[in-house]
Parts: structure tokens; sequence; C-alpha cells
């Protein structure tokens, strides 16, 4: 399934009618919306450009009336096409919501992920009350959860609070969170 590459000088816009439009990738990715992400991939674009093209053709393509995209009906804007909107109304897109640094390193925050072999079983990245990174550190790596037997689960919400689990950089919270 040989996905077609840009030609030397040839512009965004016809590289990616070229690629939705060749046969091979018809025939390998029939979805229209698989499609255009892989050819939007292949332009090497920001991931910012590329997530926010992405969005724009997927909500195109659920329209009622839309039609399969081809050479003659694909228009990609380019940025002089885009309003600069400078308002209260908007939110500013904030990247360190999705990631941040710890100790040098990027890190995902509010995703708890295993620690085999760590002190604890699980941890998380989060952000304290004075907006620093810091990594939580919870569960017994020796215990087993058994969430699913009713008492078990009833006991231990009400051992450690969990109706009140407190801020988000506390070990209680991520607890809770996981029964």
């Amino acid at each position: 399934m040989p996905i077609p590459d840009p030609k030397k000088g040839e512009n965004k816009q016809n590289f990616v009618a070229r690629c939705m439009s060749n046969e091979t990738m018809k025939k390998d990715y029939p979805d229209n919306k698989q499609r255009i992400v892989i050819c939007l991939g292949q332009t090497k674009s920001s991931l910012v450009e590329q997530v926010c093209k992405i969005i724009e053709y997927t909500e195109a393509m659920e329209d009622e009336d839309s039609e399969e995209l081809t050479r003659a009906n694909l228009i990609i804007p380019d940025d002089a096409d885009y309003e600069s909107v400078e308002s209260e109304e908007y939110e500013e897109f904030d990247l360190s919501a999705i990631s941040s640094e710890y100790q040098g390193r990027k890190v995902t925050l509010n995703k708890p992920f295993r620690t085999p072999g760590g002190p604890k079983k699980s941890a998380v990245y989060v952000k304290n009350d004075k907006g620093k990174v810091v990594i939580v550190r919870f569960g017994d790596p020796n215990m087993k959860i058994k969430k699913n037997i009713p008492g078990r689960r009833k006991n231990f919400r009400a051992r450690h609070n969990c109706d009140n689990p407190g801020p988000k950089w506390k070990a209680r919270y991520w607890s809770c969170k996981a029964w």
C-alpha cells in the first residue's frame, strides 16, 4: 500500500487532492476521513495545523448533503484565509493542560500510569496548588483491587472518605478515583 509523497515544488492543496484521488489510496482507505488524515500527515504540517484541518474536514463530511472529496471540490485554506479573533468570548488553547515538563521531561498531566517495580502501584503527574508539576504515587503494589465486590468497594470508599477526596495533588484523590 504505497502512500503518495509530495512532489518537489508541489503545494499542499494539490498534493492532498492528488493523494485523495489516488486509486490505490481509495482502495486501501475507502473511508474519506481516514484517507484525509493520511494525506494531511504526508504534508508534514505542524501537528496543531493538521488537527485543525482534520476537524474542519470531518465536520464538513458529517453534513447530510456532503459529497465525496475529489480534486475538483477539495479546498485547503492558506494561513492568510483565517481570521484573527481577539475577543473576551474566546479562550486561548493552552497546550500546558495536555502536557507539561517535570524534571526536564515532557509529561502528560492527569493521566495515571502503572509503576512496575516502583514504590507504589500507580503514579500520576499533576499541578499542585502553586502551579508546579509534581508526581503523586498511590496504591499498594502488593494488593489487588477488588472493586467489583460491592462490600469491599463500599468499605474502601467509606474508610478513605471518597465523598470528599481532597485536591488532585494528594494520593487519596487518585485512589478514590480508581475505586
